[in-house]
């Protein structure tokens, strides 16, 4: 009687290596690293170039890496700015992962004790379930998709840190049902902090910094 042998190997066991060795080359520098999640004109360039202002005018550095499908619409915006900023087109994959990050970093000017803002593909499924080096994720949703996205896909917002709602300005004008939403969001991720932006003013950037800087403590820490 033949004894079946199975050998399992987790699928994204290549991926989670090369991005444990990323994170822990940019730790080691005092990089912090910011995987930016969220849909289609979820407002994550909007978000990053309001961080850069002040990130900037603080004395401190940044450089961002931008995902997407095709074109290199927002990386010429940031650019524009004087953002160091690098482009992966991945033709058709629906996210990013660690080899692609790990294949640009030495083609970005990454200062040593900067912050790298890793704006991922606009989707709300398969970013979630990839590691690339980061310190941690940060998804954005804005008003305009509607309060039921943390029901609708769960796992993107379990595995975020905080949650920056945007186009808070157009709350009354799409009937946004913001306790429904945040009913959600604390079903999805009881740990996820709540931080609004409104894009065209920059309110609420500070705060969204602010936090950012806490959390970069206390992960040194």
């Amino acid at each position: 009687m033949g004894i079946d042998i199975v050998v399992k190997r987790a699928i994204y066991e290549e991926n989670d290596a090369r991005a444990k060795a990323i994170h822990e080359s940019l730790s080691a520098r005092g990089v912090f690293t910011v995987n930016v999640l969220g849909g289609p004109g979820a407002g994550k360039t909007s978000l990053i170039s309001a961080l850069a202002r002040r990130i900037r005018a603080s004395g401190d550095q940044l450089a961002v890496i931008e995902g997407d499908l095709a074109s290199d619409i927002d990386t010429r915006a940031l650019r524009e700015l004087g953002i160091d900023a690098y482009q992966i087109e991945t033709g058709g994959d629906c996210h990013l992962n660690a080899a692609m990050i790990e294949a640009v970093l030495p083609r970005l000017r990454v200062e040593d004790g900067s912050w790298l803002f890793i704006e991922n593909i606009g989707n709300l499924v398969c970013p979630a379930e990839f590691v690339i080096g980061e310190d941690l994720k940060l998804v954005v949703v804005g008003v305009s998709e509607g309060g039921d996205k943390p029901y609708k896909y769960p796992f993107i917002f379990n595995k975020s840190a905080a949650c920056v709602l945007t186009k808070v300005d157009l709350k009354a004008a799409m009937g946004f049902d913001e306790a429904f939403f945040q009913a959600g969001l604390a079903a999805a991720s009881p740990q996820a902090a709540l931080l609004p932006l409104n894009g065209r003013t920059g309110e609420g950037a500070d705060r969204i910094l602010e936090w950012l800087r806490s959390a970069r403590e206390r992960l040194r820490a």
